[in-house]
């Protein structure tokens, strides 16, 4: 399925197709837990709070922890006022994200006290929704795949929950060269068989899952906007 977009304001987490089952999950679950990998300035996940999921269940995770305190100067808000969760660090650290079997049962741990986490891992298994947009794209396709599988095993087994997201993608499955901002990037993209085939059969268990995949242009440039959907 392609789809055609020029507006650049289409690009945020709102305005992705899986993002009113996001909310879905927050209104009708309170123990329902968002996670936005590669927060940034914590943008998108304030406007889910905006729009009602609870700020308590949001956790935002970057590289660079700055950013996030940047958010707060850009927002004028303060931990107390935007009492969201962030936990600082590199994903392909298995201190902060490891890759564990992913379990079809739910998970018999307590959920941890969110404000005290300094790593993701102790979320294996509870998390409801997770936003993963640009992201994908900045690794190659073996780092590709080890992030997804380490994403699948932060979600929870409740049908419903979902991994979803927004990156460079292609008509052909390999490497792609862009220039962003005067910058020449060489990208390992995936099209939308082999993305599927990513999630439905290789990280989770063919048929657990359904994954919605598409792709659409904007401002010149081919993404695929997708979603994974535990049955």
């Amino acid at each position: 399925m392609n789809v055609e977009l020029t507006d650049s304001n289409r690009l945020k987490m709102s305005r992705l197709p899986a993002y009113e089952q996001v909310l879905r999950l927050g209104r009708d679950d309170s123990t329902a837990i968002l996670l936005d990998i590669g927060c940034c300035f914590g943008n998108d996940l304030r406007e889910a709070v905006k729009d009602g999921f609870p700020v308590k269940n949001i956790i935002g995770s970057d590289l660079h922890p700055e950013l996030w305190n940047l958010g707060h100067e850009l927002f004028k808000s303060t931990p107390e006022s935007f009492p969201a969760h962030f936990v600082p660090g590199d994903a392909f650290d298995p201190s902060i994200l490891s890759a564990t079997p992913i379990s079809s049962e739910p998970t018999e741990a307590a959920v941890p006290d969110l404000a005290t986490l300094k790593s993701l891992n102790p979320l294996q298994g509870h998390i409801s929704a997770i936003h993963a947009s640009a992201f994908f794209h900045l690794f190659d396709e073996e780092k590709q795949l080890h992030m997804a599988r380490a994403l699948a095993g932060l979600l929870s087994p409740k049908s419903g929950s979902v991994i979803f997201g927004l990156h460079t993608g292609s008509d052909k499955k390999g490497k792609v060269s862009q220039t962003y901002m005067g910058t020449q990037l060489n990208m390992f993209c995936h099209d939308l068989k082999s993305w599927t085939a990513l999630w439905d059969g290789q990280v989770f268990v063919k048929g657990t899952v359904n994954v919605d995949a598409r792709l659409m242009d904007v401002a010149g440039y081919r993404l695929l906007v997708w979603s994974v959907t535990r049955v």
